[in-house]
């Protein structure tokens, strides 16, 4: 009977051995496996970082100071869309002047529009501003030289504007008038006001033979009809001495005022 007691008693012994080893074994193997997991973490997240975004932030044109700083930047897109669309480069810098505040209004800083056009069909981004209604939608470009190309497609893709593609490039004065009678804008003095700033800043240099690869500027001043302002000039002394009234020397030379500098061009005979 002793015997078989310690036959009892040596089995248990053997068998709690083995279940301690095989637990032992699994709680190794279960550790393991959530080190490997959490090791793997920040491998993932690692990779997440360093895709790239796929939303690009647009390029938002800088405020330009001054009209003359705005033809410095945009005459050469001006010039390259008259080559592809036939759009005299003085009517479209003209129009870019008027209708973005030289670069400086809101639609041109924020949105990169430099014309003013409205959303229409548009899918792309967007902007809202107070225009002939509060909170109209504008088109809105991530670089100020697609705005140049929408302006281009926008004249050439409408057949209201069809009769103007038969002018001559350097009829800026038929453009001018022909783009207020097909409806581009309703501001009745909108052919004068382009007039006046191509002839005061001679965009229509710009105009010339653009065969081929290279854009030949012709200028087409006659010394005659311009005066070089001098210290003591006044637009009144000038009109006097042109015989021309002070209105009509600011509506030539797109003057708000009576404001002139030494060594400023005036027109100072209506062309």
């Amino acid at each position: 009977m002793k015997h078989i007691f310690i036959v009892v008693v040596l089995v248990s012994l053997l068998s709690s051995c083995g279940a301690s080893k095989h637990k032992s074994k699994s709680t190794s193997h279960k550790h393991r496996t959530e080190r490997t997991s959490t090791a793997s973490k920040p491998a993932q997240t690692k990779q997440n970082n360093n895709t790239p975004a796929e939303t690009q932030v647009p390029v938002v044109s800088k405020p330009v100071t001054s009209v003359e700083e705005y033809i410095q930047l945009y005459a050469g897109i001006a010039v390259e869309e008259m080559k592809f669309y036939h759009i005299p480069a003085s009517i479209t810098l003209a129009q870019g002047i008027l209708e973005s505040g030289s670069g400086r209004g809101r639609l041109a800083v924020e949105a990169n529009n430099h014309f003013g056009i409205k959303c229409h069909e548009w899918t792309g981004d967007r902007i809202y501003h107070d225009d002939d209604k509060n909170q109209e939608c504008f088109r809105k470009y991530k670089d100020p030289k697609y705005s140049f190309r929408d302006h281009s497609l926008f004249l050439t893709e409408r057949k209201r504007y069809a009769q103007l593609f038969e002018l001559d490039i350097d009829d800026y004065r038929g453009w001018a008038r022909g783009l207020r009678a097909a409806g581009y804008a309703t501001d009745r003095k909108y052919p004068e006001k382009l007039i006046a700033l191509i002839e005061r800043y001679q965009l229509y240099r710009y105009d010339g033979d653009y065969s081929g690869k290279t854009n030949t500027v012709v200028v087409k001043t006659d010394a005659n009809n311009i005066h070089f302002v001098k210290k003591g000039d006044t637009l009144y002394s000038i009109s006097k001495k042109y015989n021309i009234s002070i209105q009509e020397l600011q509506r030539i030379n797109g003057l708000n005022d009576t404001t002139i500098s030494i060594g400023q061009e005036l027109y100072v005979k209506s062309m």
